[in-house]
């Protein structure tokens, strides 16, 4: 029976090639935006995978220490940040995907009632500083979110941490600003986009989370 000849690799891999290509010219602007947007995204988290293992792994470091010590993890931060303060505070105290006791963390921006009273009774600046004079010691980090690493109430926070003697964390993007030159360690994500920074601190914060979830479970 006849049977006509198989395309050869390379055929396949240039039909294929041909048809991605006229799938990608086929888009219209907003399509086009949108791959724009998840290829920034994607460069943006391989120049994290190049340069920052080290410090995100000292992070973790950090971390494990202050829950052997006994200590919690406070975080802070504004707008995006304020919501992934409070993600990451919830993946600690709640799971990541290991079964295991449950870690103190809180974010300061939560609870209305101290924000609006701090916020009226002494300015907005001093939001989570007072609360880290309230409720922080020495065996405790206090991580800090900001874009432009330049929100003054998150540098209050950290200056107030330091004052206590607690370990502080900065997560960051830009140049780091202010916030890189004060933390105790700081990852800084290589962007000026705000928003593929807040991407990138979420990233980050999810391999804390799993890397310190998975040695404390481990270690039960």
């Amino acid at each position: 029976m006849f049977r006509p000849a198989l395309p050869s690799l390379n055929t396949l891999v240039y039909n294929n090639v041909k048809h991605i290509g006229r799938k990608v010219n086929k888009m219209n602007a907003r399509q086009r935006d949108i791959a724009a947007r998840l290829e920034e995204n994607i460069q943006v988290q391989q120049d994290l995978a190049k340069n920052t293992p080290g410090k995100i792994e000292a992070m973790v470091d950090l971390i494990l220490a202050a829950y052997r010590s006994g200590g919690k993890i406070i975080f802070c931060g504004n707008g995006g940040s304020a919501a992934d303060a409070q993600h990451l505070a919830a993946e600690l105290v709640g799971r990541f995907k290991l079964e295991r006791r449950a870690l103190p963390a809180i974010a300061l921006n939560t609870n209305t009632s101290i924000l609006t009273a701090l916020g009226n009774d002494y300015g907005y600046d001093t939001v989570f500083s007072r609360q880290v004079e309230a409720l922080a010691n020495k065996n405790d980090i206090v991580i800090g979110l900001s874009t432009s690493g330049n929100s003054p109430n998150v540098i209050k926070a950290i200056e107030a941490a330091k004052t206590i003697g607690a370990k502080t964390i900065g997560l960051t993007g830009g140049n780091g600003g202010q916030l890189a030159k004060l933390a105790d360690l700081a990852i800084t994500v290589p962007s000026d986009n705000t928003p593929r920074i807040q991407e990138a601190h979420i990233t980050i914060g999810h391999i804390v989370c799993e890397l310190v979830e998975r040695e404390l479970a481990g270690a039960e």
